[in-house]
């Protein structure tokens, strides 16, 4: 079946134009009416610029402009902060618009907005993906769905647009959590990694040779058949997803356990390794390189 025209599929928002938020707004851009804003102006007018996307002033103006507004930003404390205010969401947002936040936020925080967009009249779905600034380019991310039948219907209508495989996995704050448990596995992942790697380097293992056979083998990983190839085998680490944010979602992921009553210690120490890490590294480091502690305390360069 055809698209409808352009001017009569729904006029979408989108407010975050980041080092994901970007490739995935170019995407929606193909297929809905868009409006931008960006905190950063100038990235707004770039994206504007080469997309044809309407440039907001603000977020209301952005509201004010679609009846679908997505947020794509660090964490659910900038999602909250553009709520209130004579600039803010709630004073542009038009009857019966609907909220959907790619953020990797928090569950928590995902049930007080919606609750506060219910009591507005509004809808809200949380919409965390996976499968990185690749995958946002190519539209084939995994889209998390949290929210009610009705709005997640509604959502799924947009972010088709930059995902592939789109999950609806409960109530308003579960694509949140699932998102906080995947990206905290990740960094278990590349921590135990770090460890073992480095550890096989200072056995005599040359690192190349190690990765093959973990990839050929029972311990292999996402982590060791693409980032540690592609990036530290490499020596190139480029800055697609910050450490610091991984530290935060392996942190979401450990308060759920707690508010669930189950046993964490892993996700725990997983946290403290991250805080170490992020204290080393900085706040612009990449989430790969993690890594690069386990290098430093051993003495060695995990390059093929």
């Amino acid at each position: 079946m055809s698209e409808p025209p352009l001017h009569a599929r729904p006029r979408v928002a989108f407010l975050g134009l980041g080092a994901i938020g970007r490739p995935m707004a170019a995407r929606v851009a193909r297929l809905y009416p868009l409006t931008v804003w960006n905190r950063t102006a100038e990235g707004a007018r770039r994206f504007g610029e080469a997309t044809g996307a309407r440039v907001a002033a603000t977020p209301r103006a952005a509201a004010e402009a679609a009846e679908v507004v997505l947020t794509c930003l660090p964490t659910s404390a900038d999602v909250e902060g553009l709520l209130d205010g004579p600039d803010g969401l709630l004073a542009g947002f038009r009857p019966g618009a609907l909220l959907v936040d790619c953020t990797s936020g928090s569950p928590a925080a995902s049930r007080r907005i919606a609750a506060r967009l219910r009591a507005a009249g509004h809808g809200f779905v949380d919409a965390p993906v996976s499968g990185g600034t690749n995958g946002a380019e190519a539209g084939s991310l995994t889209v998390m769905l949290g929210g009610e039948e009705q709005d997640v219907l509604q959502a799924r209508e947009v972010v088709r647009a930059f995902g592939q495989r789109i999950e609806h996995l409960g109530g308003v704050g579960t694509g949140h959590a699932m998102k906080a448990v995947n990206n905290a596995l990740l960094a278990v992942n590349i921590l135990a990694l770090g460890e073992a790697l480095t550890a096989l380097a200072r056995a005599g293992v040359r690192p190349g040779p190690a990765v093959g056979v973990l990839n050929a083998s029972s311990g292999r990983s996402f982590v060791s058949e693409v980032l540690v190839p592609e990036r530290v085998l490499t020596g190139r680490f480029p800055p697609t997803f910050r450490l610091a944010l991984l530290h935060k979602d392996a942190g979401i992921a450990a308060e759920l356990a707690d508010e669930c009553g189950v046993d964490h210690p892993i996700l725990a120490h997983a946290v403290e390794l991250l805080a170490r890490a992020r204290a080393i590294l900085g706040e612009e480091a990449d989430y790969i390189e993690a890594l690069r502690v386990n290098e430093r305390q051993a003495g060695v360069e995990l390059r093929a």
